[in-house]
């Protein structure tokens, strides 16, 4: 049982860097010595080792990353907003609000159901994030969690207490300014009634 606690940092489960090792054996399988094996057989010798080479060392760069990047994955669930951190070379950081969140949904193929693991999946709307823009709906994943069902119900336990972004800015906003809005609003919509009208008698 995953012990969960607001404000601490925690890293995937040992599981996820074997499901890494697993996809990594597939990909050979699937993706390599299904074209390879006839290359040993019907190329000549020297051209098979020159065609080698650089799939060995790409195979081997893999095998040497997969722990490096498993390392650096961590989250951390505050009061206030879900933090994420991976990558070996390029760092990536992303905070997302609770307020930000629209749904969180669990992901769990055949073989993370084997090792008893699953993905987070948590989408939100509007928020800025270093990939993208405001305004673009988003996602970031907690991968490779123990426990995924019980961490879900926290999150969404957390969501519920919080107000829709949205919801939370106009409630902030002072009465003058809410009454410029509308009537900008108001404006807006008499114009494009007008636009529509005009397009309409064409």
């Amino acid at each position: 049982m995953v012990n969960w606690k607001i404000g601490d940092e925690f890293n995937p489960a040992k599981q996820l860097k074997t499901l890494y090792y697993i996809y990594f054996v597939i990909t050979i399988v699937f993706a390599v010595l299904i074209w390879f094996i006839p290359v040993v057989i019907f190329v000549p010798l020297f051209a098979t080792i020159i065609i080698a080479i650089p799939v060995l060392v790409i195979l081997l760069f893999v095998l040497y990353w997969i722990p490096k990047f498993y390392t650096t994955i961590s989250y951390k669930l505050d009061n206030e907003e879900v933090e994420w951190r991976r990558g070996v070379w390029f760092k990536n950081t992303g905070i997302v609000p609770y307020n930000r969140i629209t749904n969180v949904d669990v992901s769990q193929g055949p073989i993370s159901r084997m090792l008893d693991i699953g993905s987070l999946k948590i989408q939100t709307a509007g928020y800025s994030n270093p990939n993208q823009g405001w305004g673009n709906p988003s996602e970031i994943t907690i991968d490779g969690v123990e426990g995924f069902e019980e961490l879900r119900h926290i999150i969404m336990d957390r969501l519920r207490g919080k107000k829709p972004a949205a919801v939370q800015i106009f409630e902030e906003t002072p009465q003058e300014d809410v009454k410029d809005i509308q009537i900008k609003i108001l404006i807006e919509l008499v114009e494009m009634k007008k636009l529509l009208q005009k397009i309409s008698k064409k």
